[in-house]
């Protein structure tokens, strides 16, 4: 990657550099020191072809972490590399070019943004990154919406929509019966017309990864991300046991973490974990989101054949769209979204 230190947010006029705007009080701060050096999130070997080997080791990372990594997962190894290069070289474009798709208009299907925090008196604390975000779908064309530059990018984002949808499709598919359901129970609960978000994060070196992030405590919203992450860098880190564990990147895997959606569906079995993206001071770090959701009108709630009398639901249903509407209403805080379902115990 040949991102220069003097990287220019594309709403900036002039080169990044550590301002008090990034600088997040110390309450906040990623306390670098404390990760824990335990193992990882668990390694799952998709080829693994005793089934209920794999839907055990599905089935315990999904209670136990809310993530897992995935080798063998049958997406082309050439192919992953040319989305990645694809990416990186977006954020390489001028800030003037990247700047035409920046908004702060959460409605807009094509957007370049930034997080932040709000700190104490409602200042705002802004992530060391910049995210660009977008539609995927792996039937309908949606090449029109991408970048024209770089060139590969919206052919190569095509052919990588198709390969990661079938992955997803087998991930629904494995942590359906690893619920003991009928395989195709959540991917039918994630109805017609199913909510695709394609999300590219970019962390240029920082000076002091002390002071900042590159992305706030949170869980995703979504059902199922299948996150890409360059090679060599670390900054993905989840909470376990109450302690922070670095993701750390593994050659061709991919880092699949549930979201809020499946700890609802699943009454609560099955996990959705805060994670963070911290900063380093010496490597640019690029990594790519692929989100699988409901839609706006599905409505969720925990599936049926997982309540009894022994465990009773612990969320009310919802439409999809009330949950993206609390979502939205609590930008640039801790969200805690899933929580507002949970029925008085």
């Amino acid at each position: 990657m040949e991102i220069k230190n003097s990287f220019q947010m594309a709403n900036s006029i002039k080169p990044l550099s550590l301002t008090p705007n990034f600088i997040l009080p110390e309450d906040k701060r990623p306390q670098l020191a404390q990760i824990s050096p335990l193992a990882s999130i668990p390694i799952i070997d998709l080829n693994d072809h005793v089934t209920s080997s794999l839907l055990q080791k599905i089935s315990q990372a999904c209670e136990e972490y809310g993530f897992f990594q995935v080798i063998n997962h049958g997406v082309s190894e050439e192919l992953c590399e040319i989305v990645m290069t694809a990416v990186t070289q977006f954020f390489e474009l001028s800030p003037k070019e990247r700047a035409e798709f920046f908004t702060e208009d959460i409605t807009k299907q094509v957007r370049l943004f930034n997080y932040y925090l709000k700190s104490e008196g409602q200042e705002k604390v802004t992530m060391w990154s910049e995210m660009f975000s977008h539609p995927w779908n792996p039937v309908d064309d949606f090449s029109h919406l991408l970048p024209q530059n770089p060139p590969q990018y919206r052919e190569a984002f095509v052919e990588y929509a198709k390969e990661v949808d079938t992955l997803m499709h087998r991930l629904f598919r494995l942590i359906s019966q690893g619920l003991g359901l009928d395989k195709d129970c959540l991917q039918k609960r994630m109805g017609d017309k199913p909510r695709l978000r394609a999300q590219a994060n970019f962390y240029p070196p920082c000076p002091d990864p002390e002071l900042t992030l590159g992305l706030a405590v949170h869980t995703d919203l979504n059902a199922l991300t299948v996150l890409q992450q360059s090679a060599g860098v670390t900054g993905l880190q989840v909470i376990k046991d109450g302690k922070w564990v670095a993701v750390d990147p593994i050659p061709n895997a991919f880092v699949i973490n549930l979201g809020d959606q499946i700890q609802v569906l699943s009454n609560g079995r099955f996990k959705s974990v805060h994670h963070r993206a911290v900063t380093n001071k010496t490597h640019p770090r690029v990594s790519l989101a692929m989100f699988y959701g409901p839609n706006t009108e599905d409505v969720i709630g925990p599936i049926e054949d997982l309540i009894d009398d022994e465990h009773p639901p612990v969320y009310r249903r919802y439409r999809y769209a009330e949950f993206l509407e609390k979502f939205y209403s609590q930008e640039g805080t801790r969200r805690m979204v899933k929580e507002l379902f949970e029925l008085p115990k």
